[in-house]
């Protein structure tokens, strides 16, 4: 898909109205030894490098990742933008049949200038998108879990 530009508020029907508003993401500063903890959690597929003022960098999958690389290795040189960003007000059932095209469940959501807006982000199944709702959900889950894991100061 090529980039539009412009701006549109979100509809329903529209990659802005599916998206994670608030993802993860990482400085322009990150090292891969950062990156490679970021995809320690599964549900991570695809890393946000981001300059202080929003505007997104590169966006990392674990395949651009060499095994060789070394842990203090700059990460904003990893990665690509081309194919891995969409616009908010693209229509979501053709983002949908573009990203399964693809391979891929995870987009960058950029706004015309670049700068990040979001993650959209299609769920394992194929029929639905992750919300923040659900991704907040999981964050408590897996903060619980880790309590779990440390003796109590008694």
């Amino acid at each position: 898909m090529d980039r539009q530009q412009g701006t549109r508020p979100a509809a329903s029907g529209t990659v802005g109205a599916a998206m994670v508003k608030f993802p993860k993401t990482l400085p322009r500063t990150s090292t891969v030894g950062e990156v490679r903890s970021l995809f320690a959690d599964e549900h991570v597929q695809l890393a946000l490098v981001v300059a202080a003022d929003g505007q997104l960098l590169t966006t990392i999958e674990r395949s651009d990742i060499a095994a060789e690389a070394p842990e203090e290795a700059p990460a904003v040189h990893l990665g690509r933008l081309e194919d891995r960003t969409a616009s908010e007000w693209w229509p979501i059932s053709r983002t949908t049949a573009w990203l399964k095209s693809l391979g891929r469940r995870r987009l960058a959501v950029v706004d015309a200038d670049g700068h990040l807006r979001g993650l959209l982000c299609l769920k394992r199944s194929g029929t639905g998108y992750c919300s923040d709702a659900g991704v907040l959900a999981r964050q408590r889950e897996q903060a619980e879990a880790r309590v779990g894991e440390y003796p109590s100061c008694t």
